[in-house]
């Protein structure tokens, strides 16, 4: 989780909403990526599908079992979805996300048993850390000292 948060940083220094993910097979990491809906314009490139793309790519196929996915906020529908047909076994995440989070906030994707793979939960991992990145952000943004991505600096 610690270095899913360095990927949260690096979002952060980047002026895109800090939300990091690692995907592990064994001891490798075999996928990383931080938030870049802001910085190339694309809404699915929340951290999990970064991330998820990356290890496909790495091991040469899309069915990722045998891995785990650590990611600092709680996955959306979207990155949820991902994850359940990407065959990641284990998703251990940090900070709730009450308003959008598909882990058990608004839904519970991942442990659905109406679908056909679920995953291993295991929730608040450095969730204070990684809450705290998100609140410094956003008062940033409120109080103009982060500017949007791809506005300045980028």
């Amino acid at each position: 989780m610690r270095l899913a948060l360095r990927e949260a940083e690096a979002a952060f220094a980047r002026s895109e909403v800090p939300v990091g993910c690692v995907i592990v097979r064994g001891d490798d990491v075999i996928g990383r990526g931080f938030n870049r809906r802001e910085i190339d314009g694309d809404p699915t490139l929340h951290a999990e599908m970064v991330a998820i793309a990356e290890a496909a790519a790495t091991t040469e196929g899309w069915r990722l079992d045998g891995t785990t996915l650590y990611v600092t906020l709680e996955p959306c529908a979207m990155c949820a979805g991902a994850i359940v047909l990407a065959r990641i076994d284990r998703l251990v995440f940090g900070a709730a996300d009450p308003k959008a989070g598909a882990v058990g906030s608004l839904y519970d994707i991942p442990r659905d048993d109406r679908l056909n793979h679920r995953v291993e939960v295991i929730e608040g991992v450095l969730a204070d850390e990684s809450g705290e990145l998100l609140r410094r952000f956003f008062r940033g943004r409120r109080d103009g000292t982060i500017p949007r991505a791809g506005v300045e600096g980028d």
